[in-house]
C-alpha cells in the first residue's frame, strides 16, 4: 500500500489548485491517517485580516478525504457531506491538518479531521461522509 499512498501524494500535488494557488502546500498519506501542511499566505485573508473559511473547509475536507481515499487502491472517493467547525482564527505561520478514516461500510465511510495552528492549537474541525466513484485512479488523473 505505500506505493499507493505516495501515488495519491503526487496526485495531490499535482492538481491545479495546489500547485497556482496553494503554494508550500505538502502532504503526507498512510493507512488511513493524512497530515497536510500549508504556510499561510496573506492572500487566503478576508477582510479581517486573518484565513478565510475557504481555507479552513479545504485543508480539513483534503485530510478527511484522502484518509477515506488512502483505503481504496482502485478508485476515487468523493465528499457527499461535509460539517466544519471554525474555532479560531489564523494569521500566521504553517497550518496543518489530520484526517482519519473512522468508518467503513459497502457504501458509505465517515472521516474526521482536525486543524492547528503553528503553536498546535485547534482551530478548526470537520467531518464528512464519503462515497467510492466510478472515477479509477489512472495517471490521467495524476496517480502515478
Amino acid at each position: 500500500m505505500e506505493e499507493h499512498y505516495r501515488k495519491l501524494e503526487r496526485m495531490y500535488l499535482s492538481a491545479p489548485v495546489n500547485q497556482q494557488i496553494y503554494k508550500g502546500i505538502t502532504i503526507h498519506i498512510s493507512n488511513s491517517k493524512v497530515e497536510i501542511s500549508l504556510p499561510v499566505n496573506r492572500s487566503y485573508f478576508h477582510a479581517a485580516n486573518a484565513i478565510h473559511g475557504s481555507v479552513y473547509f479545504k485543508m480539513l475536507d483534503d485530510a478527511a478525504f484522502f484518509a477515506v481515499n488512502s483505503a481504496f487502491p482502485d478508485v476515487f472517493v468523493y465528499t457527499v457531506f461535509f460539517n466544519v467547525q471554525l474555532l479560531r482564527p489564523v494569521t500566521k505561520g504553517v497550518i496543518h491538518s489530520i484526517g482519519e478514516l473512522k468508518f467503513k461500510s459497502n457504501n458509505l465511510f465517515i472521516a474526521d479531521s482536525v486543524l492547528f495552528d503553528e503553536n498546535n492549537k485547534e482551530v478548526g474541525r470537520g467531518s464528512g461522509n464519503f462515497m467510492k466513484s466510478k472515477i479509477a485512479l489512472t495517471e490521467e488523473i495524476g496517480y502515478k
